[in-house]
């Protein structure tokens, strides 16, 4: 059975409505579900909404909140079923695999038990979902990993990785977007930029979008990479 929805304070301009303290697409879908309400229903005062993993961060203006009445409604909103979703946004996002652009794989794939082409057809294999942005801007933590892939992070992050790198830490896997540090394995590096500053949107992929990932070799990379830095849209919206 579900976990019941707690509301947390955060400060004096913020609360968080906290769903459960797992990694979990059933959780992660009372969150979006929540989020749409919201943006459905708008109240006085909310400025903005942040979904997480299992939670959502609802900012407001004090001066212009009744907070009690806030927090009522979001738990109201919370219990109670929600309508069904529309379709989300589906990206197939390419990705250049091993080699320079993911050093980690063929370490990660021995540790699996598998082949290195075998990693790649297993982690490519699913349909995954943008549970969050966070950690940097349109960092993308996708749910989904096929549980045979999962790794510990290492135990000596890097200082920095490049770009729209690929990656798997722990039970997750993620689509980087700007250059950072990490202790995650690269696994591979997408030509997709996830964060443009001056693009409209900033961010391509958002919260509840699916990604599909599509290997491709270094060359289709680089001519893909330099198309992007371009300006053009390298990751396909297919729905």
């Amino acid at each position: 059975m579900s976990a019941p929805p707690r509301v947390l304070p955060c400060g004096d301009a913020a609360i968080s409505v906290d769903f459960g303290n797992v990694i979990d697409l059933a959780v992660n879908g009372r969150v979006m579900a929540l989020d749409r309400a919201l943006a459905a229903d708008p109240v006085p005062g909310v400025v903005e909404t942040v979904p997480t993993y299992r939670a959502l961060m609802i900012l407001f203006d004090p001066l212009a909140t009744d907070v009690e009445a806030l927090c009522a409604h979001v738990l109201d909103l919370a219990t109670h079923d929600a309508a069904e979703p529309a379709a989300p946004r589906r990206w197939r996002v390419p990705v250049a695999y091993g080699g320079a652009q993911g050093e980690d794989l063929d370490d990660i794939a021995a540790f699996a038990g598998l082949t290195p082409p075998a990693f790649v057809e297993a982690h490519a294999a699913p349909v995954y979902t943008v549970m969050m942005i966070g950690f940097m801007p349109g960092f993308s933590y996708l749910g989904g990993l096929d549980p045979r892939l999962a790794r510990p992070r290492r135990d000596t992050p890097r200082a920095r990785v490049p770009a729209s790198s690929v990656s798997i830490g722990g039970a997750q896997t993620a689509i980087g977007s700007v250059a950072g540090p990490s202790g995650w394995h690269l696994i591979g590096r997408t030509p997709a930029l996830p964060f443009v500053l001056h693009r409209d949107p900033v961010f391509l992929f958002g919260a509840g979008d699916e990604i599909v990932f599509a290997p491709i070799s270094d060359a289709e990379w680089r001519s893909l990479s330099s198309a992007a830095a371009d300006g053009a849209q390298v990751a396909e919206r297919i729905a």
